[in-house]
């Protein structure tokens, strides 16, 4: 029986290199995977999943899967779920539920503000397994925020969804995030 699957993790916690681990190894054993990402993302080109650890692969976007014969795959696999609409995760349970192939997403959370996304939470409301992808803060402590960074500081307050990479977002724990402390951040970012 098919499920939906939900793992989230902060900003740098490894997800996309794992969706595209996870389409590999489907792909060894001679299945075929459907790789999803919403049109939004754009950031490493129009049909592009990437990795910051240079894996790579091609993908369709979410708006498209309506229109392809999704019984044909034997897995859907979506990075960067948390921009998904409500809609869209309908559309992840419809797959699961009745074309009964498994869906594996992908995302944050919650944004830099600590409110969960709105793929995040109907993703958190309907997923049958739901698994976090860990990462540490500077400190050594379990990060959970995504924190963004303008000029050097933490800031709260803008649109939830500005799309960047680790010049612009950092993960922290609960005390770092709330304290906006960096650590070695600046130091590290100060040639980006």
């Amino acid at each position: 029986m098919a499920k939906l699957y939900y793992r989230y993790g902060a900003m740098g916690s490894s997800k996309t290199a794992n969706a595209i681990m996870v389409q590999y190894n489907y792909r060894e054993r001679g299945q075929k995977v459907l790789m999803v990402k919403p049109q939004l993302d754009n950031r490493d080109g129009e049909r592009t999943v990437l990795s910051r650890c240079g894996l790579s692969t091609e993908c369709v976007f979410m708006e498209e899967v309506p229109d392809i014969d999704v019984s044909r795959y034997d897995c859907v696999i979506v990075d960067e779920a948390q921009f998904l609409t409500k809609e869209q995760v309908e559309t992840l349970v419809h797959i699961v539920d009745d074309l009964n192939v498994p869906v594996i997403a992908y995302g944050l959370r919650a944004d830099f503000q600590g409110n969960f996304f709105e793929g995040s939470k109907w993703l958190m409301a309907w997923a049958d397994t739901i698994e976090e992808i860990k990462t540490i803060c500077w400190c050594g402590r379990k990060a959970t925020y995504n924190a963004r960074v303008v000029d050097g500081k933490v800031i709260k307050h803008g649109d939830q969804i500005l799309l960047g990479g680790s010049s612009q977002y950092v993960s922290l724990c609960r005390k770092h995030w709330q304290s906006g402390e960096l650590g070695d951040f600046k130091n590290l970012h100060k040639e980006e």
